[in-house]
């Protein structure tokens, strides 16, 4: 059996994003000895994204979302990032962190979203109104990033669409979803790009409300990529950090939870008092991402032992998609100076 762990770290980052440290167990099976063992011997930081897998969560150095492990990446004193992700998020990390080498366990792990606009799609429709201000989901490809003017999170979209230029119109790519959502809590008009997570999308506003009736004491918490009818069924609409910050504010005992379910076990281990509920679909009572489940332990030791696959981008692309990333950053961090 693991020792039990030392209480998880939160590391909030510039971003307004936060991730989770996590240190290694003491007590290890031989396969997450010898990734371990790998770890040291590459300088290499492993990254998980919240909807990983517990056993990859549970022996990854931090754990969050993927902007803020990329950014807590450039951090690190470390010369490998290994990120248990989708691919969207490795080519963040690389844009973030050129000169680093980073892997992915499997190519294969890809999205929805970023799947749905594709970058010559997406500079063609461009191409109808120069005077498009184009706001990035971060699940994007790398190539539709150097097509934007600034990126934005599940956790600060609202706050991206409000600071875009007044005389600009505004084009939201590519999750449909995220660009209504920012564009209620804003009062923004925008073009919205035809893209869903495939994931989200299950969770219907029947389907939530058979759960609620089942446990009429839980609070609902969505993420804004679910369809409209679910958001006003929820009690509380927020980004899977903002998931952790709500449900340990809350005096609720209970939560259903209409997000990719890998989400549930960090829900777990940072709030041990509370009850986290998957939010079942019309056709079944858990609904994975299929591009997450890809990773696996054993996928994670052979890309470290091979250093491969590699996640390699040409410097241009990198230097013409680091632009909209750092201009959501500077934005970010001049609403946070503001508050103070």
């Amino acid at each position: 059996m693991e020792k039990a762990r030392e209480a998880p770290e939160k590391i909030d980052l510039p971003c307004g994003e936060s991730v989770t440290h996590r240190t290694a167990p003491e007590k290890v099976d031989a396969l997450t000895q010898e990734i371990l063992d790998l770890k040291r011997e590459l300088n290499a930081v492993i990254l998980a994204h919240n909807y990983q897998v517990p056993e990859i969560q549970d022996l990854a150095d931090y754990v969050g979302d993927s902007l803020g492990l990329s950014q807590q990446a450039a951090r690190a004193q470390a010369d490998v990032i290994v990120f248990c992700g989708v691919r969207f998020m490795a080519e963040t990390a690389k844009i973030l962190n050129p000169e680093k080498l980073v892997l992915l366990p499997d190519m294969e792990a890809g999205c929805s979203l970023e799947e749905s606009c594709p970058a010559e799609d997406l500079a063609a429709f461009q191409a109808r109104n120069p005077n498009f201000y184009t706001i990035a989901y971060i699940n994007c490809s790398a190539a539709v990033k150097a097509l934007s003017d600034v990126i934005c999170t599940s956790g600060n979209a609202a706050r991206i669409v409000a600071a875009a230029p007044e005389d600009r119109d505004l084009l939201f790519v590519p999750d449909a979803n995220l660009g209504g959502w920012a564009m209620e809590k804003t009062g923004r008009k925008m073009t919205l790009w035809d893209g869903v997570c495939y994931v989200h999308v299950e969770w219907t506003y029947n389907a939530l409300q058979a759960i609620k009736k089942e446990h009429p004491d839980a609070r609902v918490v969505a993420h804004p990529e679910c369809v409209r009818s679910v958001r006003e069924l929820a009690d509380e609409v927020c980004s899977t950090e903002g998931m952790i910050a709500y449900c340990k504010r809350s005096p609720a005992k209970a939560f259903v939870v209409a997000t990719e379910p890998g989400m549930i076990h960090r829900l777990k281990k940072e709030c041990p008092d509370k009850v986290f509920i998957p939010a079942p679909t019309e056709r079944c009572a858990c609904n994975e991402c299929r591009y997450m489940k890809l990773n696996t332990l054993e996928k994670l030791r052979d890309c470290m032992r091979r250093q491969a696959p590699r996640i390699e981008l040409e410097p241009d692309l990198i230097e013409r998609a680091r632009k909209p990333i750092d201009r959501m950053l500077e934005i970010t961090a001049r609403a946070a100076a503001s508050t103070r």
